[in-house]
């Protein structure tokens, strides 16, 4: 199927490139954005925060996920990025509505989901800055024309344009704990269109996530090896009309903690967009990816190999198509249609700590189908914006099974669970006033749904000394929300937003402790969240000041057999979230800058029994041009080498990154 897909794009853009450079030189010229349709008028009443092209290119890490932490609120399961994550954790949520590793805020590049089709997290490592041109993030807003699952809200991810990129490019990086960095990029145009290729290589030996106090002769340090591939092209189909297709290839390779102790995940996604900007608006889309993941664990007693999650094989099969008729700039109209299958099974061995011998062997998995139907109406009347949708949404979890077999293949277990299906219906309503330019207030009102994956549903894990067992009877978690603000701009390079909301995310699924070391996912009757949002920027000729503030006070609502968790926080979730950037650009192509990141304490529990301090982490970056086409660049993560706690269970500790230096060449060509 990908390979259909690439076949069918390259052949479009091979037919394409002929016609356009036949056009008479009387004809007009046809131009390529590379984009989706432009956000609605609307779109402001539901509150979003950018990110530009040029922080993009300026964080210390060189990681997207790192960046999109700009966005105060914006967290992960755990604190640790890409390199020394397992990659089942890299969920990400918005507005403290955390709890498990799964991603309660919709990710999407070029309008595709990013989240893995069997554990939903999120493959950062192979989205990489330099790739993008912008981020746009909501932190609300419900399902909306987004798609189901954006329960927490939705980021934006939208791809280098093609003056963002140069015809050709390379970057090498030396940083410590013998770290390597390398990525290259060519860009072609085609007739009217274009064609970019790219790739990127890194690994390093990694720090020791043990604290130095504690640590075994057993530990090792958290190495890491991850490349990508990606493959875009863009070109007309007509005047207004073009077409997108996006290629990407990745692979990730990490070990935590002991030796042996090794997670990979892999990735084959393609994606055909087909754009038209006529006075038919159209958006329409398909996709296809192929995943895999696989994780050791290592007894941290006996230092032997207890479980092999040898391989789990996962597909991801989608589409949306978006209309905007022409019925007027008062009452603009989008509706549309989408949909998203799922399928993947894990194969695993459990081992025996001491004897080293299989003592099981287990196999489960599933699939799950939601199709969405979706319409949103505005009504603009002067200074005031009105704004409504809604979604009907049905969903279906089938052939969901799980088997286990004794070393001597008898059967242990041979569970077959019961196919379910529903309808769900989202709506939101939201209000933009703007009586001039430089000042807005917003509100908006809105429901959502997500749907539990394959991994909540069926795969059972254990990160030592902890088990989490799944749960088939998991329900549909669902939103209730509002929220109102205002965004101020009294002068030019200078503005201000803040945001008041209340969430409520009904049946949220939490992984709930049911005994020592002993956990099991289920459904608890809320996860509440209510807080305050600031944002603000100011720009004074070379130097640009931004910052942000998230206050998320969260509650867990609980009865029956959950009932000990009631007005409990949920696990992992912070209280007070902030940072500031600064960025100088004294010249052309000079830049410095710096970051401050900091994440209030949180729980690393369901029970609140141990928690993680607070953290306050400085970066900074650095770029001087050595000629008209190649910098000097420096990058210093974590300067003042805070001890980041990402796990904490008794007195066994996780630490997150410590301080890493980086010094290399950039080398660019228009």
């Amino acid at each position: 199927m990908i390979n259909l897909l690439v076949r069918a794009s390259l052949g479009a853009i091979a037919i394409g490139a002929p016609a356009a450079y036949a056009q008479d030189a009387a004809e007009p010229i046809i131009i390529v954005t590379g984009k989706g349709l432009d956000q609605t008028k609307s779109d402001p009443a539901y509150g979003s925060v950018e990110i530009d092209r040029a922080r993009l290119t300026s964080e210390a890490s060189g990681r997207i996920e790192n960046i999109l932490a700009d966005v105060a609120g914006f967290q992960q399961f755990r604190r640790s990025d890409s390199r020394s994550a397992n990659p089942s954790a890299q969920g990400a949520t918005l507005r403290a509505l955390g709890g498990n590793a799964s991603s309660r805020t919709l990710i999407l590049l070029d309008g595709v989901p990013q989240a893995d089709p069997f554990f939903g997290y999120i493959p950062f490592s192979a989205i990489t800055p330099e790739r993008l041109s912008s981020v746009r993030v909501t932190r609300g807003g419900g399902n909306g024309a987004f798609g189901a699952g954006a329960v927490a809200g939705t980021i934006e991810l939208n791809s280098a344009s093609r003056t963002d990129l140069p015809d050709a490019s390379l970057s090498a990086f030396y940083g410590s704990d013998n770290a390597h960095e390398l990525s290259a990029g060519l860009t072609k145009d085609l007739g009217a269109g274009f064609v970019s290729l790219s790739g990127r290589w890194d690994r390093g030996d990694g720090f020791f996530t043990a604290p130095a106090a504690s640590r075994q002769p057993s530990d090792v340090r958290a190495a890491y090896e991850s490349w990508s591939s990606g493959l875009r092209a863009v070109a007309p189909l007509a005047d207004g009309v073009e077409m997108q297709f996006r290629g990407l290839l990745y692979q990730d390779n990490r070990t935590l903690r002991f030796a042996g102790a090794d997670s990979s995940s892999e990735g084959q996604d393609a994606s055909i967009r087909i754009v038209s900007q006529g006075r038919w608006q159209i958006d329409a889309l398909a996709y296809l990816q192929a995943r895999n993941f696989t994780n050791i664990v290592i007894s941290a007693t006996s230092l032997r190999k207890t479980l092999d999650q040898r391989n789990t094989p996962s597909t991801g099969l989608g589409g949306k198509i978006e209309v905007r008729p022409p019925v007027g700039d008062a009452h603009p109209l989008r509706v549309g249609a989408d949909i998203r299958l799922a399928d993947g099974e894990l194969f695993e061995d459990a081992y025996s700590q001491v004897t080293g011998l299989v003592t099981a062997r287990r196999n489960a998995g599933g699939h799950s189908t939601t199709f969405g139907m979706f319409a949103e109406n505005d009504w603009n009347l002067g200074a005031l914006t009105l704004t409504g949708g809604l979604r009907a949404d049905r969903w279906t979890i089938r052939n969901g099974f799980f088997a286990e077999r004794s070393a001597n293949g008898s059967v242990v277990r041979d569970d077959n669970f019961a196919d379910r299906a529903s309808w769900e219906t989202s709506a939101r309503v939201g209000a933009l006033y703007a009586p001039r330019d430089a000042f807005a207030l917003r509100a908006a009102a809105y429901t959502g749904f997500r749907l539990p994956t394959l991994n909540e549903l069926y795969r059972p894990f254990t990160v030592f000394p902890v088990t989490t067992r799944a749960n088939a009877a998991l329900n549909v978690e669902k939103l209730r929300g509002a929220e109102a603000g205002f965004d101020l701009r009294p002068a030019m390079g200078i503005s201000f937003g803040a945001t008041l909301f209340y969430n409520r995310l009904n049946d949220a699924i939490a992984n709930i402790t049911i005994a020592t070391n002993l956990r099991q996912r289920g459904n608890v009757d809320a996860v509440i969240a209510k807080g305050l949002e600031l944002s603000g920027e100011a720009i004074f000729g070379q130097v640009a000041l931004s910052g942000a503030y998230a206050y998320s006070n969260s509650k867990v609502r609980a009865l029956g057999s959950a009932s000990a968790l009631n007005g409990l926080s949920p696990a992992q979730s912070p209280r007070h979230a902030a940072n500031a950037n600064v960025r100088w650009t004294p010249d052309v192509g000079t830049i410095f800058s710096a970051t401050v990141r900091y994440v209030g304490a949180q729980f690393e529990d369901d029970l609140e029994s141990n928690i993680l301090p607070a953290a306050l982490t400085v970066d900074g970056f650095a770029q001087i041009p050595l000629t008209r086409h190649v910098a000097l660049t420096g990058r210093v993560e974590n300067i003042f080498n805070e001890a980041v706690v990402t796990r904490k269970v008794d007195n066994s500790i996780d630490l997150g990154t410590p301080r890493i230096l980086w010094i290399g060449l950039k080398f660019a060509k228009k």
